[in-house]
């Protein structure tokens, strides 16, 4: 029974002693888990252990391939990285790396090590996230030219931490052709595109980093001509001039003749003067103007818009009248082209003169 005594009180006894000294085993009692930075910050990454003055204390960064760089060990810093600098704390056993002026390829996983052997060490893990301005990137579209009635895709991809979320939308707010004005979502489907849908369209990429990016993209839609005439029959009077006005919507744009009963007029033939010009709308403006209207100007002229998707025409007609209308040029005869000068302008002229002739006498 005394033997008995003796062995459990030398049982008692190593177990305490192999319990003091294991608490003397190196271990890392804390890390800092996680940093989330922008481009120029300043981060402190902590790291304590105790004891450990006997062994070796690493900062070290994992690079995705598993490889790793000793950026420090113990307070001595082991990369010539002026953006990197070691605090060593006796006190609390804390070695702090600090990263200066933040860069993207600060990304990435670090690590404390405690080397306790040749194959042996512990390590904790601490991550740095660096925030990153949305960019978006090459193969996102960029113009698109398609024809009515095809189906088209936007697509818009960008990089940045954290993932950017990409969205859509039109120039001045338009509609959609998905509806609304927002579409969320990398591809912007357009099923059945027509002329309306045609115009710049915004990619737009945000991840609450900066300002964002956006792209604009230019979508056209080939469609054949469309004529509106804002009227259909013009009067005026003999020897008068009158400008008849016709409006061409088309992409691309078409080629715009103008007929007089079947027979094509040319700018500056025989008192017929074209002008065309595109409209802020995206238009087509064309007039024709008939100088010093004769017997045989009077009839049906055609507008005629011709591309390679189709043509559309508009008939318009001028009649006679029995006094001018104005406008365009009221008071300018096509026959001598010169400023008719209305009677009441003479009389007045007359007057003005026989004063002026009675006042010098």
């Amino acid at each position: 029974m005394k033997n008995f005594k003796y062995l459990f009180y030398a049982i008692f006894i190593g177990i305490n002693y192999d319990t003091a000294l294991g608490q003397q085993n190196p271990s890392i009692s804390y890390i800092t888990k996680e940093q989330y930075a922008n481009i120029g910050d300043t981060i402190d990454l902590h790291c304590s252990v105790h004891y450990a003055s006997l062994y070796p204390v690493l900062w070290v960064k994992v690079d995705n391939r598993g490889h790793t760089s000793i950026i420090s060990s113990g307070s001595s810093q082991i990369i010539p990285d002026q953006r990197y600098s070691i605090r060593h704390d006796e006190a609390s056993s804390t070695y702090t790396l600090q990263i200066t002026k933040i860069q993207q390829v600060d990304t990435g996983l670090y690590q404390c090590q405690v080397i306790i052997g040749s194959t042996s060490k512990l390590t904790e893990d601490a991550w740095v996230y660096v925030r990153i301005p949305p960019i978006i990137l090459d193969n996102s579209t960029q113009t698109v030219q398609t024809t009515s009635g095809a189906k088209v895709f936007l697509q818009c991809y960008a990089t940045g931490y954290p993932e950017p979320k990409v969205s859509w939308r039109r120039e001045n707010n338009d509609i959609l052709p998905t509806g609304g004005v927002v579409y969320r979502g990398n591809i912007l489907a357009i099923h059945n595109i027509t002329k309306h849908d045609r115009g710049t369209y915004y990619c737009i990429a945000d991840n609450g980093v900066g300002k964002g990016a956006r792209r604009h993209v230019g979508v056209e839609v080939e469609f054949a001509p469309v004529v509106y005439i804002p009227k259909s029959k013009y009067r005026q009077a003999l020897g008068y001039d009158m400008d008849l006005y016709c409006q061409v919507e088309a992409y691309p744009e078409p080629s715009i003749l103008w007929l007089k009963d079947q027979h094509q007029l040319f700018d500056n033939q025989r008192e017929h003067f074209i002008t065309t010009f595109s409209s802020e709308s995206g238009f087509l403006e064309t007039k024709l103007r008939v100088a010093a209207i004769e017997d045989d100007d009077y009839g049906v002229y055609t507008c005629k818009a011709i591309n390679k998707l189709g043509h559309d025409q508009k008939y318009i007609t001028l009649e006679e009248s029995y006094q001018v209308e104005c406008p365009p040029v009221c008071g300018l005869t096509g026959s001598s082209s010169i400023f008719h000068i209305h009677p009441i302008l003479i009389i007045a002229f007359s007057l003005l003169c026989s004063l002026l002739f009675f006042k010098s006498k």
